[in-house]
């Protein structure tokens, strides 16, 4: 007989699991989750039926089972035997039985008989929770795998399904037998990362994969990649191969014929796997030949067939002007400034030449839109997808580490955009009166509230970064997937990040150009002094140990090489990148033929030719002998003026040579330098890359590839034939000698007549004659003006070496900048 243990009045009983009977005969498929409660809604059609639980066998002896019945006010009756069972089936009654062994006589014939079936560990997990019994039409003897869908699949035999979380990793067949052997454990879920990471199935497992186009070091981190997320790999081509992951941007043609049992898939399906811990189905990665011709650009090939030179001039000009229109970078139509049109009202306004002023405001605006798309990438790209819930094998990152990651970036960006929207205002109403300083100081406050947080931890930033994506697979997986993509310029999330620490010494460089090309009666032009000292003032509140003293070494070296380096060449900001030996190939900056040295630094180019003669050693106040300069400054040319970078192709008559397309604030016109790299340890290609990474760091673009064309040398007249020939070299000298002779006399500007008289004069006084009237008058006149404020005339010969030591811009004897 069954004891009728549960002595609950009716008025104390609450309907649980009134609706249980009803919901499963109408609605079978909801079967997990469904929890039993008020039937309000039912009341009318049928007549209220009352849950009852039934304590089969040692269900009943159990005190604590039975007092978790009674804190959530279920009858419950006890059950001895299975005789009972027909004695206790009653309509009046929704029965849920209680048993402790679903492997048992008694649980087989509970089952077979379709009865509602738990184990003790629900009933104590709801009065733990306070929640009523749940409802399954199957027996549900524990909570553990609550909230959880699955699905079977890859198996032949059913007692081998693995289970696959839809959404979350795929797991092994270990993971619920595990989950099954903690089953009485009240507080235990399988679902925790804690647990269910020791039975995830890695994303490759089964998969043999192979690298095509990626570069050693790549290919490498990617096939230990694939070992550590449980796959193989092979060369590419073996027949065992299932997978060819394939760097779309570099391979335009796959080396063979894939059979149709390979995937064929973008580097995007390999990392995407690795960041949601999951094998990613390949039909959304699937690599597909590209129809479109060779991304890297190229200037069309003129014709060589042309007699005539000026036609030759006239398509070299034509050629440079449509480069020029393609380097235009700004995102809104050209503006007319009011100060340099010509208006009436019959007439429509005239743009004329626009100013030098224009020019930098111009270019000041344009890297302040690119440096605020380049934050939004950051936030939109990285950052939000970082902190977004709900990710797919969950959280990629902890949020402190999010944090020192990215720090103030949100802030810094909203600041930017306020100045670029106040910048882009006065730039499209330009007028010559127009305040640039104003905006500056306007935002001073929020400079300095923002930037020094950001700076003075950026070292922790970046190491950070280093040591999750060694530690994180995941996050290693997400930095490649984002670094693919064209809105990073295949850059990583340092050199990205790397920005703001840039940011606000290159906007104090553009803003002491703008001065400099402000008239004295402007009022901008003092504005401008303040803005420039507030930023100052913000660069002042970054620590002194981002003053790199290996970096400043290395700048001193270059003023003490280079006669007449501008000062202003020292900055704590600035940093050498690289040295490259040249030689001239046209007529800027140098004459050809000339040895030029090109030292690259972060945000600048400073031009220096080797020098003709050097004279003597230097010795500092200090009694320390340096070697005299072997280079002599020709010009320091701001990364920002450089346009284009030009890849010269191999030909016969050309090798190694490049070109840079240079728009000076003072000109309207682009101008065109050419080189041959005489240096072997650098290639040109890294040359050329990392010239175009720098200067789009510089005006904050992060599509530095796009900097670069490759173009034929006959387009525009770039030629190496004969730079080393002895004739060549012979034809040079004679040239820069007649120039020396040349600047010797140029200071008094006297005709070659006058010249040549002079020299008769001088043989004639030492044939003994003495010289004639007109004679005398030349060497007067020659006399008076070969001094210089009173200072003696040195002979003819050093007179341009004189004149060298007199006009440097930054004296070789300095030796500390107050």
């Amino acid at each position: 007989m069954a004891d009728n243990a549960g002595s609950t009045s009716s008025t104390e009983r609450t309907s649980l699991a009134d609706s249980s009977i009803f919901d499963s005969k109408v609605t079978e498929t909801s079967k997990e989750n469904l929890f039993v409660g008020s039937t309000s809604y039912v009341e009318e059609e049928m007549p209220q039926i009352e849950t009852r639980v039934i304590l089969v066998q040692e269900a009943g002896k159990q005190e604590e089972l039975i007092k978790a019945l009674k804190e959530i006010k279920v009858p419950f009756v006890k059950m001895a035997s299975v005789e009972e069972f027909e004695s206790l089936d009653s309509p009046e009654f929704e029965n849920v039985f209680i048993v402790m062994n679903f492997q048992d006589a008694v649980f087989n014939e509970l089952y077979k008989n379709d009865c509602r079936v738990i184990g003790p560990p629900v009933v104590l997990n709801c009065a733990q929770k306070g929640e009523p019994l749940p409802f399954s039409c199957r027996p549900l003897y524990c909570t553990s795998m609550m909230n959880l869908t699955l699905c079977f699949t890859g198996f032949r035999k059913k007692e081998e399904l693995i289970a696959v979380s839809l959404g979350t990793p795929i797991m092994k067949p270990e993971w619920i037998y595990k989950a099954w052997e903690r089953r009485n454990e009240q507080d235990f879920c399988a679902s925790v990362d804690d647990f269910r990471n020791d039975f995830k199935v890695p994303p490759f497992q089964d998969c043999i994969l192979s690298f095509l186009g990626f570069s050693d070091e790549e290919k490498t981190n990617m096939e230990e990649m694939t070992e550590m997320q449980g796959g193989n790999y092979l060369p590419v081509g073996d027949e065992r191969c299932t997978h060819l992951v394939v760097e779309e941007n570099i391979v335009k043609e796959l080396p063979f014929e894939p059979s149709k049992k390979l995937y064929v898939v973008k580097q995007e399906w390999f990392w995407g796997s690795i960041q949601m811990d999951a094998r990613a189905g390949e039909t959304m990665y699937l690599y597909e030949k590209a129809n479109t011709p060779e991304l890297k650009k190229s200037v069309s090939l003129l014709s060589l067939n042309t007699p005539n030179s000026n036609r030759k001039r006239r398509r070299l000009k034509e050629t440079l002007a449509q480069l020029s229109r393609e380097t235009d970078m700004s995102p809104f139509p050209p503006q007319t400034p009011k100060s340099c049109t010509k208006s009436s009202k019959n007439s429509t306004p005239v743009p004329s030449k626009q100013s030098a002023r224009w020019q930098v405001a111009k270019e000041l605006y344009q890297t302040e839109s690119n440096y605020v798309n380049i934050l939004a990438t950051i936030i939109q790209l990285f950052q939000v997808p970082l902190e977004e819930e709900g990710q797919r094998g969950g959280p990629i990152l902890a949020p402190e580490e999010i944090k020192t990651i990215f720090g103030s970036i949100p802030d810094i960006f909203d600041v930017h955009t306020k100045i670029k929207d106040d910048l882009e205002d006065l730039i499209v109403n330009w007028d010559e009166s127009k305040s640039i300083g104003d905006i500056f100081l306007k935002y001073s406050k929020d400079l300095v509230k923002t930037y020094p947080p950001f700076v003075n931890f950026f070292e922790m930033s970046k190491e950070t970064i280093i040591k999750c994506e060694k530690q994180k697979p995941r996050f290693h997986a997400f930095l490649k997937i984002n670094q693919a993509k064209p809105e990073c310029g295949r850059q990583s999330l340092v050199e990205l990040l790397i920005r703001p620490v840039q940011r606000l010494p290159s906007v104090a460089l553009l803003l002491n150009d703008l001065k400099k090309h402000t008239a004295e009666e402007n009022p901008d032009k003092s504005t401008l002094e303040k803005a420039i000292g507030s930023l100052k003032e913000v660069m002042t509140h970054i620590n002194e140990d981002k003053r790199k003293t290996e970096a400043q070494k290395q700048i001193f070296d270059v003023v003490y090489e280079v006669d007449g380096c501008p000062a202003n060449l020292l900055s704590s900001h600035r940093s050498l990148v690289q040295r490259v030996e040249t030689i001239s190939l046209g007529e800027h900056p140098c004459d050809r033929g000339e040895q030029v040295t090109l030292f690259l630094f972060n945000d600048c180019l400073e031009i220096a030719r080797k020098r003709h003669k050097v004279i003597g050693t230097f010795r500092s106040p200090h009694g320390h002998t340096r070697p005299p300069a072997s280079l002599k400054h020709i010009h320091l040319m701001p990364l920002s003026q450089i346009k284009k970078v030009l890849d010269i192709r191999e030909t016969e008559d050309c090798h190694n040579a490049f070109a840079l397309l240079v728009r000076p604030p003072t000109e309207q016109a682009n101008v065109l330098l050419s080189f041959q790299m005489t240096s072997e340890e650098l290639p040109k290609e890294n040359w050329l890359k990392m010239l175009c990474r720098h200067v789009a760091n510089t005006i904050c673009k992060a599509d530095a590839e796009n900097l670069m064309y490759t173009a034929d040398p006959e387009s525009f007249e770039v030629n190496t034939k004969d730079m080393d020939s002895t004739l060549s070299r012979a034809s040079r000298a004679i040239k820069k000698t007649s120039k020396k002779v040349t600047r010797a006399f140029s200071f008094s500007k006297t005709p070659k007549r006058a010249l040549r008289r002079a020299l008769m004069a001088s043989q004639s006084s030492v044939e003994g004659r003495s010289p004639s009237s007109n004679e005398k008058h030349v060497m007067s006149r020659l006399s008076s003006t070969s001094s210089l404020a009173g200072i003696p005339s040195p002979s003819l010969v050093s007179l341009p070496s004189f004149f060298e030591r007199r006009s440097h811009t930054l004296s070789r004897s300095t030796t500390h900048l107050i």
